[in-house]
């Protein structure tokens, strides 16, 4: 395909990325970084900090967007997206400006890159020139999205370089030439100790967000598995008295997590950096903006406690950068075939299998390791992320509170040392008296509950997946509303039955129906669905003549294609539906929003 753009417009790249996870964001600076490479002047920047009104006078754009969870945009693109589909804009107005589309997603999701696809072609109607087809990247290669990208991306540059040749006299800096770094650590005399550390602006008032967090102190941490069983599920109660926070069944509390004083300790002994010494963040593009999560002045300790994440399994791009600082020749040869395209099944085997740590990765090349320069570490380490928790209390049953289920992440590989997830190993780790403040806000979340509390609701949440409708419940009970219905399954009543007196009670009060699942308690395994087949009558009931909604939570692995296979069977029972009518009415109640999900894997 043919672009737009001539041989004497400007040599200028944007790169624009929507990302949830940090994929998108490394592929976006893997673009950027090759751009350099080819001569360009190139800005790579999140979705919603660009300024959409300015896209009209772009002449190339590569838009990198991941697909999160049922087809949704991430969160840094949402105002970006909501924008570019509005009806009013003109149909010729992206007609100076080229682009490609590099699309992320996992194919074991039904709606797989469905903001990818759909931004090529809005970006289509609107008048922009594609100079390729999309790529639609899938995790779920064994290569993960490379497999996809690494061709998509010569291509790419081979139609770039078509339409804006190279100015006379340069050629392609070469890979063997290390680009300089983002940032500049401009280090100050002065040192503080980890206990002053650096003061943050903390707002007291005004909405909570993620650039300025409620501070909310901890009020319960409560073990609610059994002292036996497995897996050790948390219910967490935080103080939020004072914030203005205000949130419905559905929501999400997003919390920041840290990394803990044992590893910010390693992490500097491993670099051999000072971690009380201060330093001001600069950019090498003064039109750039800084991270806004860091405070200027900043210290050692508070860059990598709150902000590097140490944690995380490091991608390719890491391996790549970590290589030009090798002085030790094995460790380059190593560090270069895992940032090749030829070593990614190596690197899958050593890294991403066993899930093996950014810091255990730096622990096992030492000699490169010290060698790194401070002004390259926000360019080879991500920024800690925040989690997603769904809000598992409701604020009309307690106000100024709000509560989790978590479960700890801890799983076993063929390292020695067991996997932890950052997030809810540290929050499990804080005790309520010893005053740690947890940095948290809250958004929408993408189950919606009806608006008239007497419609009544069916509710399918296996494990921890119960939590928004602990929520719910919780609400429509303080309301004093029937109609609630939930089937909830986990491995042994006398394990992890999560809430079990609440619900008993509830049951008495006639405020809740509940059918449970305990799929480890008999010999034959019953899980929700067997649960909902046996119901089809009541179920059926329900839906149609009493116009129910239907909820559906927990891990996507394999339980929602079986619930709504159940569902779609008890269609065809007890409404005497065709197979393909069955279909057709479960999404019908999915466009009116009375069959909602939420899943992750």
């Amino acid at each position: 395909m043919e672009g737009s753009g001539g041989q004497m417009a400007e040599r200028k790249i944007l790169v624009l990325f929507g990302s949830q996870t940090g994929t998108a964001e490394d592929m976006a600076d893997r673009i950027g970084r090759e751009a350099l490479r080819r001569h360009f002047a190139c800005r790579v920047e999140a979705l919603d900090s660009y300024s959409v009104v300015n896209l009209i006078h772009e002449t190339l754009v590569i838009f990198v967007c991941a697909t999160t969870g049922q087809g949704d945009p991430p969160d840094n693109m949402r105002n970006f997206w909501r924008f570019i589909f509005r009806r009013n804009l003109p149909q010729n107005s992206l007609c100076r400006m080229d682009y490609a589309v590099l699309g992320l997603g996992d194919s074991s999701y039904p709606k797989f890159n469905f903001i990818g696809k759909k931004l090529h072609k809005r970006l289509l109607q609107l008048g922009a020139n594609p100079i390729l087809s999309p790529a639609l990247g899938d995790d779920q290669h064994d290569l993960g999205p490379d497999a996809v990208v690494d061709p998509w991306l010569k291509h790419l540059w081979n139609n770039v370089l078509s339409l804006h040749p190279l100015p006379p006299g340069l050629s392609i800096i070469s890979d063997d030439i290390r680009l300089p770094p983002k940032f500049t650590l401009r280090f100050l005399d002065q040192e503080v100790t980890a206990e002053d550390g650096i003061v943050e602006r903390v707002d007291t008032c005004g909405t909570a967000t993620e650039l300025h967090p409620f501070q909310a102190p901890l009020l319960t941490n409560q073990r609610v598995t059994a002292a036996n069983h497995f897996q050790d599920v948390r219910l967490i109660e935080f103080d939020i008295t004072g914030s203005g926070i205000q949130f419905s069944p559905g929501d999400v509390v997003m919390i920041q997590p840290q990394n803990s004083q044992q590893d910010v300790e390693k992490f500097c002994a491993l670099l051999r950096l000072d971690p009380n010494k201060v330093f001001f963040l600069e950019h090498q593009d003064s039109d750039m903006p800084l991270p806004p999560q860091l405070p200027q002045p900043c210290t050692v300790y508070h860059l990598v406690e709150k902000y590097l994440d140490i944690h995380c399994v490091p991608r390719r791009s890491f391996f790549q950068l970590l290589s030009y600082f090798s002085v030790d020749e094995q460790e380059r040869e190593k560090l270069q075939e895992f940032s090749s395209a030829a070593g990614q099944d190596e690197l899958y085997t050593y890294c991403n299998r066993p899930r093996r740590t950014t810091l255990e990765v730096l622990a096992d090349f030492p000699q490169t390791t010290c060698n790194i320069p401070a002004d390259y570490l926000l360019d080879l380490i991500p920024r800690i992320r925040p989690r997603a928790f769904s809000i598992a209390s409701s604020l009309q049953a307690h106000p100024n509170r709000l509560h989790i289920l978590m479960a700890v992440v801890q799983y076993k590989t063929r390292l020695q040392e067991p996997r932890r997830g950052l997030c809810s190993a540290w929050l499990a780790s804080i005790s309520p008296s010893n005053g740690v403040r947890i940095p948290l806000w809250v958004k929408k979340g993408s189950l919606k509950f009806p608006g008239d509390p007497d419609t009544p609701v069916i509710m399918v949440g296996p494990g921890t997946g119960v939590a928004p409708f602990h929520a719910a419940i919780e609400e429509r009970a303080a309301l004093n509303k029937t109609g609630s219905c939930l089937f909830f399954g986990c491995r042994g009543k006398n394990n992890d039955f999560y809430f079990q007196q609440e619900w008993a009670e509830l049951e008495k009060r006639g405020l809740l129906t509940l059918f449970t699942a305990f799929s480890r308690d008999q010999e034959d395994k019953i899980y929700v669905q067997h649960r909902i087949k046996e119901n089809a009558a009541y179920l059926w009931d329900l839906i149609n003549r009493k116009q129910a909604y239907f909820y559906l939570a927990g891990n996507a692995k394999s339980m929602p294609t079986q619930v709504t296979d159940a569902l779609k069977e008890i269609f065809q029972s007890e409404g005497t539906f065709s197979s393909a009518e069955a279909e057709q009415y479960l999404n019908t109640l999915e466009k009116n929003g009375r069959y909602q999900s939420e899943t992750w894997s």
